[in-house]
Parts: C-alpha cells; structure tokens; sequence
C-alpha cells in the first residue's frame, strides 16, 4: 500500500485539507471563512474522485460531481447573504 500513488494522492490532499480547516478556524472575517469552506469542499470532491479511481468504482465520482453542484450552489448562496440579498 505505501508504494501506491493513490495512496501519496490521498495524503497529499488531506494535508491540504488539514491547512484549509486551520485557514477556516482562525480566518479574520466571515468572507475568509466562506472561501476556507469553498476550499475544504474542493479538497473533499478531490479526495472522492481519488477514492473511486483507487478503488475503480464509479459511483464515488458520481457522488463526487453532485457534491460539488451543491456545494457550488451553497456558496453562492453564502455569498448573497453575505451581500445583504437574502431577507
């Protein structure tokens, strides 16, 4: 397992993923967060599409491309809030 590159992938990515909840955690403003949050789901949909490759499944990319609609949808949603459109 230690000579697998799916296995270097994956460590590489939740290092990452450990750096932006850290960029989440002590962001200065709210909009910081947001984009900490944007990140941490983009990591997330990386480390799914890895997942299925490593594994050959396809239903974990397929997973992987609804997440990230949503989390595409979310964020935008954040980001009307934030403006002051959602009442």
């Amino acid at each position: 397992m230690m000579s697998d590159p799916f296995f270097y992938a994956a460590l590489l990515t939740a290092i990452a993923g450990l750096i932006t909840m850290l960029r989440m955690l002590i962001g200065p403003t709210v909009p910081d967060r947001v984009v900490g949050l944007d990140t941490l789901n983009t990591i997330v949909v990386a480390l799914m599409i890895l997942l299925g490759a490593a594994y050959d499944r396809t239903i974990y990319i397929d997973i992987a491309i609804v997440y990230a609609i949503l989390s595409y949808i979310g964020t935008l949603i954040i980001a009307k809030y934030l403006q002051g459109g959602l009442s």
